[in-house]
């Protein structure tokens, strides 16, 4: 079937998809896109970094009539897995609704080409169900419970034994992550999630993209037109809610030799796989401290404008992917020891969500503070991770993983 985009201006349309409502999202503080229905879906075999470019000859088959502009016409979103030794696929809605910071909205409508005027049909039938009286109204659970696949005494030692490793050369840097598994006595309502991740976190990058939902503060990569942008973060604190002592962990996050030596391995793996793109590129100076729910983090921006010919975003999402903040250095031996001592399948956890557009344009956050909603949606499980390296203390870093947990907690247990 032959498909065509249309993209007219649009009605004020609430960012955020109706409770009960079948979506995916992506809602950043400069842009938000949300879609409905399915025009299509883009598998990619495995390894899946090496077949993106399957995404920007599917959507340049698209026919669009309309207005130009990033995330305008056919949109696929995506919630691509972190291990990159897997297959992925990417959805293209058949209505997508967009808005910018500066009160630009619009809608795209993508049909059958062949039905002429009536292209749209399909996805003027989304449309019409997705924000229509009948919506079901989701119940929220009144019974959660959480149990961690590993006892906490076990992780604690899987971080041991990383910084022994690490102690005697064999890496600089690994990311343990915690796994926790949920189950409730009411289905979780992914729209229901994302409108409580968003609230909580306005700043940062809502998403919600085949049952993974959540809001992450760290931009993997972002391309509008030919400006690039990585927003990395790595080095962690956690938060008590007073602004007094806020103020002053911050202070302590940025004179901490651990966390700056931590932060600045990810920024130079970052600077160092964007700069053959580029024509020019700058990283900041010194990393600000981003306050990110119950924990705050290092962050710098890195931002530059790309040489011709210029990459889709998918590009850069693959050649950066994974970065030490969610991997470790050298990424290889990095990866190795991750996958030993973690002793779990992450899914879509740390790996790229966000969406690219038919020239490329896109937003691709790391896919952390969230939680992937199992086929049977009163179960789910949530990954929260740290940064291990000499001398770390693994009882210290347990307590970061259940601060960081605790937001994603916050959103699945509001009962």
């Amino acid at each position: 079937m032959d498909l065509v985009a249309r993209t007219e201006p649009g009605q004020p349309v609430d960012e955020l998809p109706p409770p009960g409502r079948a979506h995916v999202a992506f809602c950043s503080p400069r842009r938000s896109l949300r879609g409905s229905g399915e025009a299509l879906r883009i598998d990619l075999p495995a390894p899946w970094p090496e077949h993106v470019d399957a995404v920007a000859d599917t959507l340049a088959g698209i026919v669009h009539d309309g207005s130009g502009g990033a995330g305008r016409g056919p949109v696929a979103f995506g919630a691509l897995p972190y291990d990159r030794d897997t297959p992925a696929s990417l959805v293209v809605p058949a209505v997508i609704h967009g808005r910018t910071a500066d009160g630009e909205r619009w809608t795209t409508r993508i049909g059958d080409a062949a039905a002429g005027s009536d292209a749209a049909t399909t996805s003027d039938v989304a449309a019409s169900s997705e924000d229509g009286d009948e919506a079901p109204t989701p119940t929220d659970p009144t019974s959660v419970t959480i149990s961690s696949v590993l006892s906490p005494r076990e992780w604690a030692a899987s971080v041991a034994t990383a910084v022994d490793r690490i102690g005697r050369g064999e890496l600089t840097k690994v990311v343990l992550a915690r796994e926790l598994s949920v189950r409730t006595d009411q289905a979780l309502d992914a729209a229901t999630l994302l409108r409580r991740f968003r609230a909580a976190s306005p700043a940062a990058f809502a998403y919600s993209v085949d049952g993974f939902v959540g809001a992450t503060p760290e931009l993997l990569v972002s391309r509008i037109g030919d400006v690039v942008r990585a927003h990395p973060m790595a080095g962690t604190l956690p938060r008590t809610g007073d602004p007094d002592a806020d103020s002053r962990r911050a202070g302590e996050l940025l004179g901490s030799t651990k966390n700056r030596w931590e932060h600045q391995i990810t920024i130079d793996a970052v600077h160092d796989t964007l700069l053959p793109w580029c024509s020019y590129l700058d990283a900041e100076p010194e990393p600000s401290v981003v306050a990110a729910g119950p924990v705050q983090h290092l962050a710098t921006l890195v931002e530059g404008r790309l040489g011709q010919p210029e990459p889709s975003v998918l590009e850069l999402v693959a050649a950066l992917h994974p970065t030490p903040a969610v991997g470790g250095w050298p990424r290889i031996e990095a990866l190795a020891v991750q996958a030993e001592l973690e002793r779990a399948d992450r899914g879509r956890y740390a790996g790229p969500v966000g969406w690219v557009d038919a020239e490329g344009n896109g937003v691709f956050g790391v896919g952390i503070r969230g939680v992937q909603i199992a086929e049977d949606p009163t179960s789910a499980r949530l990954f929260a991770g740290v940064g291990v390296v000499d001398g770390s203390d693994p009882w210290a870093e347990l307590e970061e993983t259940r601060s960081k947990a605790a937001a994603v907690l916050g959103a699945l247990t509001r009962i």
